[in-house]
């Protein structure tokens, strides 16, 4: 096996005196994907900032290509933030975030050269998003901001690629597309580090897996890592996982209470309940729709 591009050696960091992780061991090998997962306030973006020298450790060591990070950033990684911390009112278009991938290379004059923008438009057409060079990024949709960072980020010509949240905020539609492109960068060489709250995104798209909360739980495949335990260990609570036609599917532990129980008529003052108990009659349009749901995961039960 290859040495690790990334490893963590006994690191633990804190703000003030409170430490947010505590002797993390993990190590990450040229061509992995792998997704960090935990709750909030876990600790994963600061695992991030951590690989990416924008904290240095309190304890222990951080490396990248075998190298002491101490602090400082590696040319060598890339880094896509979350997208509700961009300032969109900023006035830039597409093609000018992308061109500050090229920032690095540029040496003492901060202009782009003709190569860098024959570059950045060829990153641009390969991400779908070359018409839409000269727009600002505050007119895109989340989709497209995703892609313009993405190709602000591979025009580094990165080693590794560290993404915060990047499905965050976006539709299913959305999220699919962002994780199958991330997949084929992965398939391309590009090694990918992410954080992401959605387990079951994780357990369809992400081969390797780390569980943290302030210290690693467990890491690897899905199939192996997702089991009740581990997951209960991870978020503090009761988990269930279950499998159709090999996939892995994951969920809180049902309550044992539904929202009737809780407010029986959501619309107040609508008597939604009968005295009786009963529902209302619904709409034959509506009960031929529930009947169709329900036969389509009858398997849920199985």
């Amino acid at each position: 096996m290859a040495e690790p591009l990334v490893e963590l050696q006994g690191v633990t960091f804190g703000y003030g005196r409170v430490p947010v992780v505590e002797n993390i061991d993990l190590h990450l090998h040229p061509g992995q994907f792998a997704g960090l997962l935990g709750p909030s306030g876990s600790g994963k973006t600061t695992i991030l900032k951590l690989i990416l020298g924008m904290l240095s450790p309190q304890r222990g060591t951080v490396f990248v290509d075998g190298n002491d990070l101490q602090g400082r950033p590696s040319r060598r990684v890339a880094y896509v933030p979350q997208l509700e911390t961009i300032d969109w009112n900023f006035p830039v278009t597409v093609e000018q975030v992308v061109l500050m991938g090229r920032i690095k290379q540029m040496g003492l004059l901060p202009w782009a050269s003709r190569a860098d923008k024959h570059a950045a438009a060829e990153m641009m057409e390969r991400l779908g998003i070359g018409e839409m060079r000269k727009r600002h990024i505050r007119d895109l949709s989340g989709g497209q901001q995703q892609r313009t960072f993405l190709a602000r980020a591979l025009l580094a010509n990165p080693d590794l690629l560290v993404l915060d949240e990047p499905t965050a905020g976006v539709d299913m539609g959305t999220q699919e597309n962002v994780l199958r492109l991330l997949a084929e960068l992965n398939r391309g060489g590009v090694t990918i580090l992410m954080t992401t709250h959605d387990l079951n995104a994780a357990a369809a798209h992400i081969p390797w897996v780390i569980c943290m909360n302030r210290s690693v739980v467990a890491s690897g495949p899905p199939d192996q890592v997702f089991t009740p335990k581990i997951l209960a260990a991870t978020y503090k609570g009761n988990m269930v996982v279950f499998r159709h036609n090999d996939m892995l599917f994951v969920g809180q532990q049902p309550h044992d209470h539904t929202y009737r129980d809780l407010m029986p008529n959501p619309v107040p003052g609508d008597e939604i309940v009968k005295p009786d108990g009963t529902l209302p009659a619904l709409s034959p349009e509506t009960e031929k729709l529930i009947h169709s749901d329900v036969k389509e995961q009858q398997w849920i039960s199985s």
